[in-house]
């Protein structure tokens, strides 16, 4: 019992987390780095290809509902994940350790509510849909019938159908990140110094 417990935290929780403090440790990694060599001004700019990667990110979203028709799902997803990660990076590194624009933190923190909704979307899915179909194969290997196979995975089928509803909470929490965003950027452009 103990080798699954540690299985299923080695492939199912570890990898959830691993990403989360990655995040964090990098961001604190490039930080210190532009504080070593005198180029803070560097991470201030990150802020707009930060935001841009984000944006970017999106066109897997466009896709998964139908608005663009280019591009395969499955390497959209990954281009998701993997620009929305460099994008929050350049976000986080934009934002350093200076606490002086709560409109700005406010969007930060959605952010990574952000980060970690989809993480958890992401793992919660495959962890689900992995589990169906590990039953669904035992049931196969059994010499069950598609109907008794629809019949005895019926209630597993329901509850990945429910964690694939986890969409509908990461699309509220993706639209406030994207609200406080765009109003930090309003901001920035209304009270710049452009002389």
């Amino acid at each position: 019992m103990s080798s699954i417990k540690a299985r299923l935290f080695s492939r199912e929780v570890a990898p959830f987390y691993l990403s989360l403090i990655a995040l964090g440790v990098a961001a604190l990694l490039c930080d210190a780095a532009l504080h070593l060599l005198d180029a803070v001004w560097v991470g201030r700019w990150l802020g707009i290809p930060g935001t841009l990667l984000i944006l970017a990110s999106f066109a897997y979203s466009l896709r998964k509902r139908k608005l663009v028709r280019w591009g395969q799902p499955a390497k959209l997803l990954r281009l998701h994940e993997t620009m929305a990660w460099a994008g929050s990076l350049m976000v986080l590194v934009h934002a350093g350790i200076h606490f002086n624009a709560i409109l700005g933190w406010l969007a930060v923190w959605a952010m990574l509510i952000n980060v970690a909704s989809g993480l958890t979307g992401k793992f919660l899915l495959g962890r689900a849909r992995r589990r169906l179909e590990e039953a669904r194969q035992t049931m196969r290997e059994q010499g069950l019938s598609p109907e008794q196979l629809a019949e005895r995975t019926y209630w597993d089928s329901l509850t990945f159908d429910t964690v694939k509803q986890w969409r509908s909470v990461h699309f509220p929490i993706t639209l406030a990140f994207a609200v406080l965003a765009l109003a930090h950027i309003v901001a920035i452009f209304l009270f710049w110094d452009w002389q």
